[in-house]
């Protein structure tokens, strides 16, 4: 799986014209699945994503975790973070899952992620889908279970 974290004020996620999930301060998580994903690699992200110190304490140190801020997450499906870019200008998506497994992955993720305690708003998984933010800092981190 990959995850493209970013730390934020407030986002929001729209589907046609219709505000779909939006949260505050938090993490706006873009989520991508492979065929070979596993219940591990999610049970990784989770805890790293839910236990990562990105938010400053009294002193502007980056010590404080999520829940700490009672920060929320909004979720959003999107395969093209597996997008190959090597062979000419038209990226190929082959290395992203089949859409049935990527869809109960992303939802599985999202009540993993759910069961910690911490609120989490999503987009619709295979939908055109605008997402607005306000990013903080900004801070924007990469998670790939591949390189655990």
């Amino acid at each position: 799986m990959r995850v493209v974290l970013q730390r934020v004020k407030q986002a929001s996620v729209t589907i046609n014209e219709q505000v779909v999930g939006m949260i505050n301060q938090g993490y706006l998580l873009l989520v991508a699945v492979r065929d070979e994903d596993t219940e591990a690699d999610l049970d990784y992200l989770v805890h790293k994503i839910t236990k990562l110190r990105i938010f400053e304490d009294e002193q502007g140190k980056m010590n404080l975790a999520l829940p700490d801020v009672a920060g929320q997450i909004l979720s959003v499906s999107q395969f093209t973070l597996y997008a190959q870019t090597r062979k000419g200008n038209r990226p190929g998506f082959s290395l992203a899952g089949q859409p049935e497994k990527a869809a109960q992955y992303y939802d599985w993720f999202n009540q993993k992620l759910r069961a910690t305690g911490i609120e989490v708003a999503t987009g619709q998984f295979g939908a055109d889908m605008a997402v607005a933010l306000v990013n903080d800092g900004p801070v924007t981190i990469l998670f790939d279970t591949e390189n655990k």
